[in-house]
């Protein structure tokens, strides 16, 4: 049997995971309101029981990168999936702030392999021009699973409590497993599914030196860290990766505190900025995809980067002076959220663009790990910082966009395959 397309299957699996990823993950933040009643837990203690998420985040960024060049990223999905969705279904034996914290750190540990494992996926299965638009589809689960899961949780949370909403979405990740073995058999170049126009297509559009990499001994970590250019992802992922966990954290905090919501009320409102989310990933990968066309990967990747990071800037300067309701907030938050995926999808592809298959994964987990970082030091600044108004976060979120731009301008000086 031949499938037609075989990539964008994988991908669509790919993007279906991010979708129960963020479905797991937003539980927390939409049920806060009534979890830390019922648990006897303050806004302090839901600062320090995402900061435990982010670090074993941070951890799981480096640590899964490693994995997922060791044992591929079919076994490496498998790993991951299996056991983020046993830690949900964990949550529903929670009995205070301290198993919180172990059940959302198993969490963080494990959801992180999906983002390194995506993008040693798409160094895989996809050709340079359509690394970007592949990426983009991965992380539009992002947004889809942020749509889905507002309305959705505060469904289950109104029919079931909070405690078996967690099994519920827990045991999805169980049954995507089931789909992923039978279609993600092998890798392209042996795969029996796969057209010889497709695994000839996919070769063909990588760089001549990656066009086969099989044999490739992975760089260790200090040969990657050896060049600036794996600083300059490094860098950017640490200036930009609060922008997007800010919202996906405190946002529901935020609507609660600012306009005295309720679990049901920010269910119906914060899933609308995620939209935004789910049309800058798509628009993010296949604009580069189009400039890529005429252009150097460099210039493409480059000029995509800066547009969204200055639609960032716009956005939330938007929101810190007109942003005076629920709905103007959350149009605000949904242009911002825009930017940013239009952003990360490139970025996150930049360590395909720049190592062989067997270090990508590396270097994706190094630049997510030191993401995670700047995330836990946002996560720790909130309560300080945000006593009167939101505004001061909102500030730092508007320098941080152009830092990232910064860090890719002044540290890669051009985005291609790089020897050592």
């Amino acid at each position: 049997m031949k499938v037609k397309g075989l990539r964008w299957w994988i991908i669509g699996l790919v993007c279906l995971a991010t979708i129960i990823n963020y479905i797991d993950r937003s539980a927390l933040g939409i049920m806060w309101p009534k979890m830390s009643k019922d648990l006897g837990l303050t806004e302090a203690d839901y600062a320090w029981i995402i900061n435990i998420f982010t670090i074993t985040y941070a951890a799981g960024k480096f640590i899964s990168g490693k994995v997922y060049d060791k044992v591929g990223t079919k076994i490496g999905f498998v790993l991951s999936i299996f056991f983020w969705s046993l830690a949900s279904i964990l949550h529903f034996f929670a009995k205070g702030a301290a198993s919180l914290g172990i059940f959302r750190g198993l969490l963080g540990v494990a959801e992180a392999g999906n983002w390194p494992g995506a993008v040693k996926n798409n160094a895989e299965w996809f050709p340079i021009r359509e690394r970007a638009l592949a990426q983009g589809i991965f992380n539009a689960g992002a947004g889809i699973g942020s749509i889905v899961a507002a309305p959705t949780i505060a469904e289950l949370f109104e029919a079931y409590g909070w405690r078996v909403t967690f099994v519920i979405i827990g045991v999805l990740g169980f049954i995507w497993i089931i789909p992923w073995l039978i279609i993600n058999k092998k890798k392209p170049k042996l795969h029996p599914w796969i057209t010889e126009e497709e695994k000839n297509h996919i070769v063909s559009g990588r760089h001549e030196s990656r066009q086969d990499d099989s044999d490739t001994k992975g760089l260790s970590v200090i040969e990657i860290l050896s060049k600036k250019e794996s600083w300059g992802v490094i860098a950017a992922r640490f200036f930009i990766e609060p922008i997007w966990w800010l919202f996906v954290f405190w946002m529901p905090i935020y609507l609660f505190k600012e306009f005295k919501f309720d679990v049901k009320e920010i269910g119906y409102y914060a899933w609308f900025p995620y939209v935004g989310a789910m049309i800058g990933s798509i628009a993010g990968g296949w604009y580069a995809q189009k400039l890529i066309k005429k252009h150097t990967i460099d210039f493409s990747r480059k000029r995509t980067i800066t547009i969204g990071a200055a639609i960032i800037v716009i956005a939330i300067l938007g929101a810190i002076f007109f942003a005076d309701t629920p709905i103007k907030f959350v149009s605000f938050v949904f242009v911002v959220l825009f930017g940013f995926q239009f952003v990360i999808s490139n970025i996150q592809t930049i360590p395909s663009d720049l190592l062989s298959g067997k270090s990508v994964g590396t270097l994706a987990g190094l630049g997510g790990s030191i993401g995670a970082v700047s995330v836990i030091i946002m996560n720790w600044l909130i309560p300080i910082i945000t006593t009167e108004s939101y505004t001061p976060a909102f500030i730092i979120l508007a320098v941080l966009a152009p830092l990232a731009v910064m860090s890719i301008y002044v540290l890669i000086k051009e985005i291609k395959p790089i020897d050592i």
